[in-house]
């Protein structure tokens, strides 16, 4: 009996272990259940966080040369967040330097902006040989030059050169425009992926059905070489642009010539064409600084 009784034991001893395996299983599962919703918790505090980075940086993208100076009142239309949120940002950007407030109570850029001012500007020049390419297109063809690149579904002017003519397109160093129509578009997109053609085209007037159009632009370019606009996104203004492609054969940037379309006949406009090209082509070799 006391065999059995130990035996009973034994077994009870071996039954009691694997309870306590169990119990370290539920333990187990109760703490992988805890991690996943510190994960989750931790993944929502992000999103939130780069959702307030994001208005953030919505807010100082109100301001432009045509509005230096904006009211709280005109913030919050504009941004179309509530006023609570607006004030709690405007101040950490007022405290980080990047907002300031005017006689006149209006934000306006702040002092931390002009070092930021300067490191781009340092960062986006482009070598003396390069700026001698745009200075000499403009002086024998006697157009504007631009030199573009692609900030997502955007274009940026990143130097230009103008031409000698008093009626000539007016485009300044930073200025942004939509990609959804233009020369300068279709060259920037030569190499584009069908996905990144359908968000372009989504930027547009017409929405996606904007994009069979933009195909179209796209393939006539591609095979031409260059592409031309007439009037696509402003009345009157013409464009001749060609790809400057990287080392890797990428495309990097676009160059083009900008002015009325009275000036930019066929006959002009493959003259340009031929001259863009040969210059994008001396443009890689001269190496552009942000290119990587």
């Amino acid at each position: 009996m006391a065999a059995e009784r130990g035996g009973a034991v034994e077994r009870g001893a071996v039954v009691g272990d694997g309870e306590a395996g169990q119990g370290g299983g539920v333990a187990e599962g109760g703490g992988a259940a805890a991690g996943g919703r510190a994960e989750a918790a931790a993944g929502r505090a992000e999103a939130a966080g780069m959702r307030t980075v994001q208005r953030a940086i919505d807010i100082l993208g109100l301001f432009d040369e045509s509005r230096p100076a904006l009211s709280l009142r005109e913030i919050v239309a504009a941004s179309g967040l509530p006023k609570t949120t607006v004030l709690r940002i405007l101040g950490t950007l007022r405290l980080n330097g990047l907002l300031w407030v005017d006689e006149h109570g209006r934000y306006v850029a702040g002092p931390a902006l002009l070092r930021w001012s300067r490191l781009a500007e340092r960062a986006w020049r482009l070598p003396p040989g390069a700026r001698a390419i745009l200075r000499d297109l403009a002086a024998e063809h006697k157009e504007t030059v631009h030199l573009y690149v692609r900030r997502d579904v955007h274009r940026v002017c990143i130097a230009q050169e103008e031409g000698p003519q008093t009626l000539r397109q007016v485009v300044r160093v930073g200025d942004e425009l939509p990609l959804w129509a233009g020369g300068v578009a279709k060259a920037l997109l030569m190499d584009a992926p069908e996905s990144l053609l359908a968000r372009v085209a989504d930027t547009s007037p017409y929405g996606s059905a904007h994009l069979d159009t933009l195909r179209g632009w796209v393939f006539m370019a591609r095979a031409r070489g260059y592409a031309t606009s007439h009037g696509e996104r402003e009345e009157g203004l013409s464009a001749v642009a060609v790809p400057v492609r990287g080392r890797g054969g990428a495309v990097v940037a676009a160059l083009s010539f900008g002015g009325p379309s009275t000036r930019f006949s066929e006959e002009r406009v493959r003259g340009f064409a031929e001259a863009l090209r040969t210059a994008a082509e001396e443009l890689a070799r001269a190496g552009l600084p942000f290119e990587g």
